[in-house]
This record gives C-alpha cells, structure tokens and sequence, in this order.
C-alpha cells in the first residue's frame, strides 16, 4: 500500500510543478550562497594561517565549495524536469533519470547534516590550533630578519588591532617572552644588562606590550610599560584602575570570529537541508502523479501521488533484499572466475 497517497487533477499538478520549479530555483541561490561562504571562509582562514601555526584544515570549506557546486548542479537539473513536466513529449526523455535523481538527492542531503555537523565540530580543532599558533607567533614576534618569520610582527599588530585584543589568553602572556629584537636594544645600559643578566635564558624581559594593544577609545595616552608598576604613572593603579589596552586574549577573540561563522553557515546548511527534502518529496508526488495518469493522453485526468509506492517497513525490506541479491551475484562471479583460473 501506497505511503501519503494524494489525488491530483490537472491544476493541482500545474500548481505543484510551478511552486516546485521556484523552489529549485530557490536552492539554486542558496547553493550560490553556500559555494561563496566556503570560498569566503577558505580566504579567511588563509589569511590567518600563521595564527594557526599553519595547521588549519581546509577540508570544511571545501567541502563548502564542493557542496555548492553540486547543489547548483542538481538543483538547475530539478527545476528543468519540473519545467517540463507540463508536456508529456518533453517529460518522456526525463522520466528514466528520475528514480536515480531521487536517490541522488537523498545522498545529498546526508552529505548536507554531514557538512552542517563539521561545521559545529571544526570549532574545537581551531581552538587548539590557535591556541599554540598564537603562542608561537607571540614568541617569533622579534623575529623580523628570519626567513619565514619576516611577517610575523605585522600580521600579529594587525590582529590585535582588528579583534580588539592582546596575546593569546591576555595581555600577560608578552610579559613572558622577549618581543623585541636584541639589535634594538643597548648593551651598554646598564638597566639592560641587569634585566639580561637577571634571567637565566638571557631574555630581556618587561612589563610591557606592543602599540597594537593599546585601545585608542581611552581618553588617557597609552600605558604599555611598566604595566604593574604603580609609582612608574601618575594617579595609577593596575589592580583597580581599567587598563587602556585590550585586556581580551586574541585566542578567544579568534574563536569567537571564526566559531560565530561556522556557527551560522552550519545554521544556513540545515535550513538548507528543509529546502532540498521539500523539492525531493515534492518531486516525488509530481513524477508518480504523472506516472499514474488514468489517461496518459489526455492531461486533465485525475492521478494518484504518493511519498512511498510502499509502507516504510515493506521499503526497507526491499532495499535490503536488493543489497543481498547484489551481494550474491557479486560472489557468483567471484566463484565463477576463481573456477575457471582452476580449470585453466
């Protein structure tokens, strides 16, 4: 017994083709729009690469680019049968490409939960990514005459700048490392040497950060030395007084930017799975409803639609079944083949 059987007559089945045609059209923008977020969200991953320790995986985006492509490629092809489906000569050459389509776009919806939840997941890869690529860079900053690191300076600069942030969890984290290069320092000082000497790896090491932390929405001139010493600043207090630099670590500002994106194109891709699961059960009932036409000659007879030619119980059973038969013959040929090499 059919599942969801529906009657329909000739304007139902008009009105149905018609709406079915925009909505294909309809996934065919969003497929446009998934395609381009991935291509987005590839760029923006690129361009931080060496927040990330250069180990960002480009598989979720594109996967983004190959799923847009490919819901572009099949939806166009939807909306062309429904086009169609209006003429029964035009419809004739479709109708054998159909079931497969079908199927085709049940496997791309499962491809479709399976991108929304990498998505969703990708967020905890990039947390640790950042986490130890922010570190390195915080360490390399100096580094401005090494080949490879040449760039760190400014890409580090300009993101604290953009995120409104300072070093990896906050601004603490540039009091454990030297970020400024020896051949600025002088050796002579002696306010130098004693702080050189004073550390056992030889780090000339301060309370300070870099200008890019300095938040320029604070009506005091920038305070990025001598950040805990109270009597180095007039009317001072580092323990109450609100600092006027970034005080959010660029580790949580990152996740956040990266984790609100991904969020929202996971969001988009299982919208988009309600999107291409209508187009597919009603272009199921469009095809059967054709198929079933008391009259095929004559386009204003009544038909039946339905969702399943049979229960749900008695369709899996089917599809198992047909697995198995295929299994079968798949090892018949394999014993065929092993008993002619005997004879051989």
């Amino acid at each position: 017994m059919a599942l969801m059987k529906v009657k329909f007559d000739l304007p139902k089945r008009v009105k149905l083709a018609q709406g079915l045609w925009l909505m294909y059209w309809l996934a065919v923008m969003t497929g446009i729009l998934v395609f381009s977020l991935g291509l987005f969200f590839k760029i923006e991953l690129r361009k931080r690469s060496e927040m990330m320790n250069n180990n960002e995986s480009h598989f979720v985006p594109n996967l983004l680019i190959l799923v847009g492509l490919a819901a572009c490629g099949l939806n166009v092809f939807g909306g062309k049968v429904c086009h169609d489906s209006l003429d029964a000569m035009k419809f004739a050459k479709w109708k054998p490409m159909v079931k497969g389509y079908l199927m085709g776009c049940f496997a791309f919806n499962i491809l479709l939960f399976f991108t929304a939840l990498l998505c969703f997941c990708m967020q905890f890869q990039l947390y640790f990514a950042l986490a130890e690529g922010l570190k390195n860079g915080i360490k390399f900053y100096k580094d401005t005459d090494t080949p490879g690191r040449c760039f760190m300076k400014r890409t580090l600069d300009m993101t604290q700048i953009e995120f409104r942030c300072c070093g990896n969890n906050n601004y603490r984290d540039w009091f454990e490392v030297q970020w400024i290069s020896n051949r600025y320092l002088d050796f002579s000082n002696d306010e130098v040497k004693d702080r050189v000497l004073s550390n056992v790896e030889g780090k000339f090491l301060m309370e300070s950060v870099p200008f890019s932390c300095c938040n320029p929405g604070s009506p005091r001139p920038c305070i990025q030395h001598q950040l805990t010493n109270n009597s180095a600043h007039y009317d001072y207090d580092h323990h109450t007084e609100e600092l006027n630099i970034w005080t959010r670590g660029c580790r949580e500002s990152l996740v956040a930017y990266y984790g609100g994106m991904m969020n929202s194109i996971g969001g988009l891709m299982l919208l988009y799975i309600i999107l291409e699961a209508g187009v597919t059960v009603g272009l199921q009932y469009l095809t059967t409803s054709l198929e079933t036409m008391a009259d095929p000659e004559n386009p204003e007879s009544e038909s039946e639609g339905w969702l399943l030619e049979k229960s749900v119980k008695e369709t899996v059973a089917d599809f198992i079944a047909k697995i198995k038969g295929l299994a079968g013959a798949g090892n018949q040929v394999g014993e065929g083949e092993e008993a002619v090499a005997t004879v051989s």
